[in-house]
């Protein structure tokens, strides 16, 4: 009778959705000598050694064939859990079967009940949005992909006719084991198969997809193959190890910089070129280190795209891989309607490194001030407020934009609000700049970064208030400030001076976003927006107090105050 079960996986913060089933049968077999094992993580520990699977096979005609399968599935799964999860895989993975090949080796020369104990052994390990396989012997570990099988391990077999039943590399009989390694990135939907030899080899490929394609729950798709394994069989141990990928975690930074150093930068591309699908239309920057187009996704129905191509150069492709990672970091785990997004690409349809981003409409926020009129009381605030989210869900994540401006805030037709360019952000655990080299816009740097620090949120939000006092004003509240010059932070020009229309307490609102230590701005943006919010419950002016004559016209002011001052003085003389 067939030992069949369905495993549900684990759901901690970080690890991979799985579920999972598998099915054992000896056969006509005295005894079965098959062993499968599965560690789908614990979510009250939370830890970070992903999700194990592995099925091991005794080698027939040899003595301890099934304590030798047990012993290695076991070995692998303690011997991984046992370490470090900063260790990385293949290298926990070769100490675990390390250890394990000698012990069993040791053992099957000096027991005569164990005598020649040896095994295959096959396992894979998804940790994070990786696959890590690991193989020795003839156990096989396929993947059904998008309808398509493919079998992503080697048999250690001789090759020649006949030769099938015959091993070249397992567990136990040598004083060394070479084991087989390969990685490669994971995707949702995916389905796994883990099998013995009783299996895949009475089963042609073609039956296993069959049976996989058909989508049923894991332990029952392993137990279908491994009743049709038997059915066609001398009675052979089969099992089946069933693995069916529902959800992964978002990418980490190791992922991300893996992806990105595996893409080459190739010479930037022209206008009416096609890169993957994608048609370049409009070169929209053509500068020193990248190019700049408006293009076309033709896989997604035209869909309008920005797509930035790094140029090929040491530094320049070194800088743009990191500006690739932070964006692709950023678009992962941060979801805002008002941050702008980062197209994430199938695996394999990019083929070279570049950035893809929807094309937002509309008109940049320096655009629109520099346009005028000047906005609203009103309109402002609804801006200003939508700024600030886009801010509050960034630092939210850890994230410090560290160039906000007006130039990276696009507004669309119907109202939206994107802040765009997240190519200098600075990440949790990614700092890559050198102090004197700290990304910014002079004019928006808070009075810290001029001092050579790292900068923090605080940071950001005196970013975010002199582009509210931009938005508002029109100018700068400590004046423009010129690259490589070292400003001196006095009193902020008030906000009044340029917008007497406006009330006082957005005026003061802005003054203490841009104050010059960072301990007197708001603690968050959410901070800064429910002032705003407050300030608007309270009452507006609904339209401009009449501005006095020396306001207008001073000139005009003190000439009429300098004639009524002559007529009284004349008045005096002729009264003695």
């Amino acid at each position: 009778m067939a030992t069949t079960l369905g495993i549900a996986g684990a759901t901690s913060p970080g690890q991979p959705n799985v579920r999972a089933g598998f099915c054992s049968e000896r056969g006509r077999r005295p005894d079965n000598q098959d062993y499968c094992g599965l560690w789908l993580g614990d979510p009250v520990r939370g830890d970070r050694h992903g999700m194990i699977a592995a099925i091991a096979d005794g080698v027939g005609g040899a003595k301890g064939g099934r304590v030798a399968a047990e012993l290695a599935v076991r070995g692998l799964l303690e011997g991984l859990l046992g370490q470090s999860e900063t260790l990385a895989v293949q290298r926990a993975a070769a100490r675990a079967i390390e250890a394990t090949n000698g012990w069993l080796h040791a053992v099957g020369r000096t027991d005569a009940a164990l005598a020649g104990m040896a095994c295959t052994l096959t396992a894979l390990v998804l940790r994070g949005r990786r696959l890590h396989v690991l193989h020795v012997g003839d156990t096989r570990l396929y993947r059904l992909r998008g309808g398509v099988l493919d079998r992503l391990t080697t048999d250690h077999t001789p090759g020649a006719p006949g030769t099938s039943h015959m091993l070249t590399r397992a567990v136990g009989p040598a004083e060394t084991v070479r084991l087989d390694y390969a990685e490669e990135a994971a995707q949702p939907h995916d389905r796994y198969l883990l099998c013995s030899d009783g299996v895949h080899g009475e089963l042609p490929d073609r039956r296993i997809l069959v049976e996989l394609a058909r989508r049923a729950a894991p332990h029952e798709t392993a137990r279908r193959l491994v009743e049709a394994a038997l059915a066609s069989s001398a009675g052979d141990n089969a099992t089946a190890l069933v693995l069916d990928v529902l959800d992964l975690p978002t990418p980490d930074q190791a992922d991300l910089q893996a992806a990105a150093a595996a893409l080459p930068v190739l010479p930037a591309p022209r206008r009416g070129a096609t890169v993957d699908d994608f048609v370049l239309d409009e070169m929209l920057v053509d500068g020193r280190y990248s190019r700049v187009f408006r293009g076309r996704d033709t896989a997604a129905e035209g869909r309008p795209v920005v797509l930035k191509f790094p140029k090929p150069g040491a530094a320049a492709e070194a800088s743009f891989r990191q500006a690739f990672l932070r964006e692709s970091w950023i678009a992962a785990r941060v979801r805002s309607p008002f941050v702008g997004e980062v197209l994430e690409l199938p695996a394999g349809r990019q083929s070279c490194l570049y950035s893809a981003m929807p094309l937002y409409q509309g008109e940049t926020l320096e655009r629109r001030i520099l346009r005028g009129p000047p906005v609203s009381l009103e309109a402002g605030v609804v801006i200003a407020a939508k700024l600030g989210k886009a801010l509050g869900a960034l630092h939210r994540a850890g994230v410090i934009h560290r160039d906000i401006k007006p130039d990276n805030v696009i507004l669309e037709p119907g109202g939206g609000l994107r802040l765009i360019d997240l190519g200098v952000a600075r990440l949790p655990n990614l700092e890559d700049f050198a102090a004197p080299d700290i990304p910014g816009t002079p004019s928006y740097m808070a009075p810290e970064l001029h001092a050579g620090q790292a900068g923090d949120e605080r940071s950001d939000l005196y970013a975010l208030g002199v582009t509210l006092y931009r938005l508002f004003g029109g100018g700068y509240p400590y004046g423009e400030v010129e690259p490589f010059s070292h400003p001196r932070f006095k009193a902020p020009e008030s906000l009044l001076t340029r917008r007497r229309d406006l009330p006082a307490w957005l005026d003061q609102v802005l003054a203490r976003s841009v104050a010059v230590a960072p301990e007197h701005r708001f603690a968050d943006a959410n901070e800064l927006v429910a002032e705003l919010e407050i300030g608007m419950a309270r009452g507006a002016p609904q339209k401009p107090g009449p501005r006095s004559l020396h306001d207008r016209n001073p000139l005009l002011f003190w000439r009429i105050t300098a004639g009524l001052l002559a007529l009284m003085l004349l008045a005096s003389l002729a009264s003695k």
